[in-house]
């Protein structure tokens, strides 16, 4: 079966290849990253993932006191997801409040990683691996502890029990021994990101209100394509695989001939092979000159640097002028992204090409991954 990694080069390779017949590809930005001594510095999912497995060590170590041990036992079986710094807030003279200095560092170097404002507050949390580990945690077996893994894929977990010992899990099967699994909360990410991605957009120019009125015809309302349905092809989730947080990138050409991008939230795309009937507005075409606009579906994750994405953005697509007619703007977007982003990071998802204001019915992504059921839709004011 071909990983989600694997699928996800091809689909680049497809949209660039459908860029180049249509004579637009956008030239790629230029790394700097490897200019000194041709060191590669270490991608985000790399720094957040490094931040974890040392706070996952340091948990599982602080799990020999009993007291403490008990203590996560109780809110792991009382609930799906543990902030874990609060946790530690309450655990006095125990070995979790000697863990909440080191926590906070992590939850705010996580935050400062992933671009988001200190504000955003904590973002570590643990659960329990399974339900069907509830029964041996109760008798009181101790749990190891494992960072969950970004790819759907991964074969295997490191899991560091109370001693420090390291030991490889076997992800094709829910593992026996009760396993407490650290992650960062996405969705609470996910919604300052998207304010951060906004706001710098904005700041980039990128989206702008639109600065004419629109005409006679529509100025009781604006003419809108609204998703009825959608759905994203994957593999099955996995046991051991955290949530994830969806969300397109609407690109076209603004009515003062820019390029812009408006982002549009998708929050409630949890779980692939399933369809899901949103009714959500996706383009308002008052916005765009043409009737020819673009859409990239991305997911969030451990590694997602929205003011990187948005800096990134911002510097590949203001170099794109308006030739007088509508120019794909999928392959601008998708080069100014992190070659990471496309490897081992599940960021991009799929991509849809020329939605005008009359599309309707079933429109199948470019990669393959996804479809989307759309209906023109005219919004009316009050």
């Amino acid at each position: 079966m071909m990983s989600r990694a694997s699928k996800r080069r091809r689909a680049l390779i497809s949209v660039m290849l459908s860029a180049v017949i249509a004579g637009s590809v956008q030239p790629a930005l230029a790394s700097t990253a490897a200019g000194q001594g041709g060191q590669v510095p270490p991608s985000p999912h790399a720094q957040v993932r490094g931040v974890e497995e040392s706070v996952a060590r340091s948990f599982s170590s602080s799990l020999r006191d009993p007291r403490w041990r008990a203590q996560v036992r109780s809110a792991a079986l009382g609930t799906r997801e543990v902030d874990l710094q609060a946790l530690t807030g309450r655990a006095v003279d125990t070995a979790g409040g000697r863990l909440r200095a080191s926590v906070s560092a992590a939850d705010r170097r996580i935050t400062a990683l992933k671009g988001l404002p200190a504000s955003t507050g904590s973002l570590l949390r643990v659960r329990l691996g399974a339900p069907s580990m509830g029964a041996r945690l109760r008798a009181g077996t101790t749990p190891w502890v494992a960072v969950a893994a970004a790819d759907d894929h991964a074969t295997t977990l490191t899991a560091y029990d109370s001693r420090g010992g390291r030991h490889t899990v076997d992800t094709s099967r829910i593992p026996e021994r009760p396993l407490y699994v650290l992650d960062i909360d996405v969705s609470k990410a996910h919604r300052a990101g998207m304010a951060v991605l906004r706001d710098a957009l904005a700041a980039g120019g990128l989206d702008r209100l639109p600065d004419k009125p629109v005409n006679a015809l529509d100025a009781a309302g604006w003419w809108a394509t609204k998703v009825t349905g959608v759905e994203v092809k994957d593999d099955e989730e996995p046991w051991f695989k955290g949530g994830a947080e969806m969300f397109s990138l609407v690109t076209g050409f603004g009515l003062d001939g820019k390029v812009r991008v408006d982002s549009v939230d998708m929050p409630y795309l949890d779980d692939d092979n399933t369809v899901y009937y949103p009714n959500q507005i996706l383009v308002n075409w008052s916005n765009y000159k043409y009737n020819l606009a673009d859409v990239v579906m991305m997911e969030d994750d451990d590694g997602t640097n929205y003011r990187a994405l948005a800096q990134a953005l911002t510097t590949a697509l203001l170099t794109v002028t308006d030739q007088g007619t509508y120019i794909p703007l999928v392959s601008a977007l998708l080069s100014a992204m992190p070659d990471s982003w496309f490897t081992d990071d599940p960021d991009y998802v799929d991509s849809w090409y020329t939605l005008s204001k009359n599309s309707t019915g079933r429109l199948n992504g470019a990669a393959g991954n996804g479809w989307m059921t759309v209906e023109p839709y005219f919004v009316e004011e009050l």
